[in-house]
């Protein structure tokens, strides 16, 4: 473990573009699962959408079984319970693909992620020989209860609760879980519960348990094919033996199932902006106005540059991101009784990273189905064209597995507390920052030299910041969410960046010459970001002759000549307009 990078280790460390993972690398059965999974939602699940949409009863638990048929449900469970126990990689592709699903991504998404891998990784051997090949088989539907009507993001208020029957075999459980994704036709539920109103437990709950039982369907804004509904417990009674993990550490569970909730969502968002410029790059080629198609007007150029580069920054992210995870699976010794442990403890170095994904990738889909909708113009906002749906469906995806404002308090704090521990350098490199500026700093040339622009700034922020408050910091969530937001746009520039010189170093400059342009397109513009986020915070916590100084230096570690990029943008928009589709 020590010989991999730790999670933030890219703010303080120089990374070989040739040691970070892309979908460069695929192998060729990387490829063939991208085919197969990308096949499936293509001929099985788009085909059917107006049913889906229309809620027809059984369609969702049928394709989940077609989608066991093809090994779609069981990339991370061990081959001794029927699963795959492939690497991360394959699992990232799958929940890409499965983001042109619409509401079927939440169902499968549902069924291989929060259902799925609280037995994976915390489930004794018993209950994974119980559960886990009927949930990669898709004979049993799974979902996770954890959220309630007054807990939310504040998962541990929750206040189902359970007690010990008197004859000591059952925990009896009450309460009421809310949006509960999967829920009409879920097999077993996980829930959660305080057992005596206090220990917050994970239980493993059979859906034919007497006193269960789920509400109507959710009437909801987008995602309308996947089931949302309430879960209703009434003395249900939970065989000891169902207890997940142990008594009072469910939030153990809960909050480390999260993190491969976040990256697994980012996945998604991956397929979906694919899929949205696809449809608009379509229409637009064959949409004319004023003797031309509107394709080839700056404006609407301008709009599929950006919608592109955006998305490549965030898939650059997401498959650098599956590498390190990758690479920490590979590094540890799984095989005993607590591999499951093992893993997540794993996964949890890269806490960091995942929440970065999450954000990123969801408000980048966001911005990708809004102008997707603008290029379509009036069309864009009737249903007869798949964006319309598109736009509906993406809005959740920022409230998913903890909302984007909750993931940035998690970037921020993972740094801070990571730092002030000693675990990660932040201290060493925040006296770097200031040593450099006591000695002088050139003006940055280059995209390389502005990356490092955007690491020093940041640390010079968050040296400024932790001057002033310490670890107090944390409470001032208006200044940690521009700190997240900083470290988020560093994160992608040097992802795209390294990502691209890779690509020169296999292929060429001009077979990687796309790759440079949205690389150097976000560098320049993320650089003026993160800037302007570090004014602001700057004139939050500093004034009078203190703030002019902390200007200045934020000025020395920032001069730098921009690029075109309104030229380098009509090049990558001439590219995907050409191809009628995202590409690299």
């Amino acid at each position: 473990m020590h010989d991999l990078p730790k999670g933030g280790s890219f703010l303080f460390e120089q990374t070989d573009p040739l040691s970070i993972f892309t979908p460069e690398d695929f192998t060729d059965e990387h490829r063939m699962i991208f085919r197969t999974a990308l096949g499936f939602v293509t001929d099985k699940v788009l085909t059917q959408m107006d049913e889906l949409e229309d809620k027809k009863e059984g369609l969702n638990k049928e394709l989940l079984m077609q989608a066991g048929e093809l090994g779609l449900l069981g990339t991370d469970v061990p081959e001794e319970y029927d699963g795959y126990a492939m690497d991360k990689i394959s699992t990232c592709i799958i929940a890409e693909c499965m983001g042109r699903a619409g509401g079927f991504a939440m169902t499968h998404g549902g069924q291989t992620g929060i259902g799925q891998l609280p037995i994976v990784y915390f489930g004794t051997h018993e209950q994974k020989l119980k559960y886990l090949p009927g949930i990669v088989s898709g004979e049993l539907g799974t979902a996770y209860a954890l959220t309630e009507p007054g807990a939310g993001s504040d998962a541990l208020s929750a206040k189902a609760w359970a007690v010990l029957s008197p004859d000591g075999k059952h925990y009896i459980l009450n309460g009421t879980k809310q949006f509960i994704t999967n829920s009409a036709f879920a097999d077993l539920f996980i829930v959660f519960a305080k057992i005596d109103r206090e220990k917050f437990t994970g239980f493993i709950v059979d859906a034919d348990s007497e006193g269960l039982t789920t509400g109507p369907e959710e009437h909801k804004m987008g995602i309308k094919g996947s089931s949302t509904r309430t879960l209703i417990l009434e003395d249900v009674k939970v065989p000891l033996e169902n207890v997940l993990y142990e008594i009072g550490k469910g939030h153990v569970i809960a909050f480390n199932i999260l993190n491969m909730g976040r990256y697994k969502l980012a996945a998604n968002s991956i397929g979906n902006c694919k899929q949205a410029i696809e449809l608009a790059a379509q229409f637009a080629v064959d949409r004319k106005q004023f003797g031309q198609p509107i394709s080839e007007f700056g404006l609407i150029k301008e709009k599929f540059a950006e919608m592109a580069t955006r998305t490549y920054v965030a898939e650059s992210m997401v498959y650098r991101t599956g590498g390190l995870l990758d690479g920490m699976m590979h590094s540890l010794d799984m095989s005993g009784p607590d591999g499951g442990q093992v893993a997540v403890k794993g996964i949890e170095e890269y806490a960091l990273e995942c929440s970065i994904n999450k954000v990123y990738a969801t408000e980048v889909q966001g911005y990708v189905m809004d102008e997707g909708v603008q290029i379509h113009g009036g069309y864009g906002v009737t249903s007869e064209y798949p964006i319309e749906r598109l736009y509906r469906d993406c809005r959740v995806y920022r409230i998913f597995e903890g909302t984007n404002e909750i993931n940035r308090t998690v970037i921020a704090s993972t740094l801070v507390r990571r730092g002030l521990s000693g675990q990660i350098p932040l201290k060493e490199a925040i006296a770097k920052v200031q040593e450099q500026l006591t000695d002088g700093i050139s003006a940055r040339n280059g995209e390389a030299d502005l990356i490092q622009a955007a690491k020093e700034t940041l640390l010079y922020i968050l040296g400024t910041t932790l001057k002033i408050y310490d670890k107090n910091i944390l409470k001032h969530q208006e200044i940690i969410g521009k700190i997240a937001d900083m470290c988020m746009q560093t994160f992608g520039m040097e992802s795209a960046w390294l990502r691209a010189q890779k690509a020169v170093v296999n292929d060429g400059e001009e077979a990687a010459r796309i790759k440079l342009n949205m690389a150097k397109v976000f560098i320049n513009i993320a650089i003026g970001n993160i800037i302007n986020l570090a004014r602001e915070v700057l004139a939050a916590v500093a004034e009078g002759d203190e703030l002019v100084k902390c200007l200045a230096d934020l000025q020395k570690l920032s001069q730098y000549t921009p690029c075109n990029t309104i030229a380098i943008r009509q090049d990558i928009a001439a590219a995907v307009t050409a191809a009628v589709k995202y590409v690299v």
